[in-house]
């Protein structure tokens, strides 16, 4: 649980550190780019590959409706045989690249990085994540449990007992075991609905039960997220061009001008390549969150939008669903609920230390 709760601190202000250290290339600083057009993005694919050489294909591309911001290039392979995350993770990188030019302005190595390590450590202790994942689920399982029955017994039994249980009465406190034991419990009672909330979003990756549980409830009892499947290319491939993912682009910034980015699936066979049923573009509409987001699909041969999943469509249980990251990571209102997680995390990290001192504390005594 230390581990997990010191991880999560960790993770939280993820994007505002590599925003700042990586400022120099989210935007490109080309010149008057307004009179500039941009390039074709499989010109800027190839002009990508010729300066990065990795022998593995690019994987996606993330487009800002910013166009002075540059765009984001991905590399990124799985290998769904290996049993740690290093192996397993065979590549992850970023390339900022300059859409104008197709100059690559810089690539960053997100497998090796130290945020992404920090997340898979989170994650799966840096082990495979088919089965990682339960092995923190389990413990964060027992967390909650702890966290209910905690609350519980924190709860003050009359107005007198209430008075000590919202703050520090330390002014005639000389014992150590005190002191340890109001930092358990008064702390802990602090952060404990935010760590509730924390923890039962982080099941939501462990057990799939949990993601049925959360859409049932919120959805109103419906068990099945709606699916687009049938929805499919049928248009003949020998309409498919070069030119038609940009016709797919300019589309996708045509219906939703004013969302943050979106990203596509440059359609290359991969490692762990599995089956699309359809061509699907997701785009994010704010840039701090995922939680608005919309889904856009697409007959990958001849550029024709063929459905719009807006989020103003989409049933409370989706909603829910999209927006378990946020709330996870603190991000869903932005820099407030980052600090609130942040401050949560630390509170739970400090939980298993003064919850063992007092355990340790009573074992000693009831020895003697």
């Amino acid at each position: 649980m230390f581990i997990v709760s010191i991880t999560g601190c960790l993770y939280v202000f993820k994007d505002e550190f590599q925003n700042y250290f990586r400022s120099e290339l989210i935007h490109h600083h080309e010149a008057n780019f307004e009179q500039k057009a941009i390039l074709p993005l499989r010109e800027m694919e190839e002009k990508v590959v010729k300066q990065v050489t990795e022998k593995y294909p690019l994987h996606w591309v993330e487009i800002p409706m910013d166009k002075s911001r540059s765009y984001k290039f991905h590399y990124y392979e799985s290998n769904p045989h290996a049993w740690n995350y290093f192996d397993e993770l065979v590549i992850y990188k970023t390339v900022y690249v300059n859409p104008f030019s197709g100059k690559v302005l810089g690539v960053e190595d997100e497998k090796n990085g130290f945020f992404n390590i920090v997340k898979f450590i989170h994650w799966s202790l840096l082990l495979k994540s088919e089965w990682g994942t339960y092995i923190i689920g389990i413990p964060i399982l027992i967390f909650v449990v702890l966290l209910i029955t905690g609350i519980i017994l924190w709860w003050p039994k009359n107005k007198n007992a209430r008075k000590q249980r919202f703050s520090f009465q330390w002014k005639h406190v000389k014992s150590w075991k005190r002191k340890n034991y109001d930092l358990h419990s008064i702390l802990g009672f602090y952060a404990s609905f935010v760590a509730l909330i924390i923890s039962i979003t982080g099941l939501y990756y462990a057990f799939f039960v949990v993601q049925a549980a959360i859409y049932f409830v919120f959805s109103g009892g419906s068990t099945q997220l709606p699916n687009f499947d049938h929805i499919q290319t049928k248009a003949p491939i020998e309409l498919r061009t070069a030119s038609t993912i940009d016709k797919i682009a300019a589309k996708v910034e045509q219906v939703y001008p004013n969302a943050s980015t979106y990203t596509i699936d440059l359609g290359h066979p991969h490692l762990d390549d599995h089956e699309h049923e359809n061509f699907s573009i997701f785009v994010k509409e704010l840039g701090h969150s995922y939680h608005i987001n919309h889904s856009l699909i697409f007959d990958e041969n001849s550029g024709e939008l063929l459905y719009t999943h807006a989020h103003k469509d989409k049933n409370l249980g989706e909603k829910a669903i999209a927006a378990n990251y946020d709330i996870h990571v603190g991000s869903i209102f932005g820099l407030p609920t980052k600090i609130l997680a942040f401050l949560a995390s630390l509170i739970c990290a400090s939980l298993p230390i003064t919850g063992f001192m007092i355990w340790y504390g009573r074992r000693k005594k009831g020895k003697k």
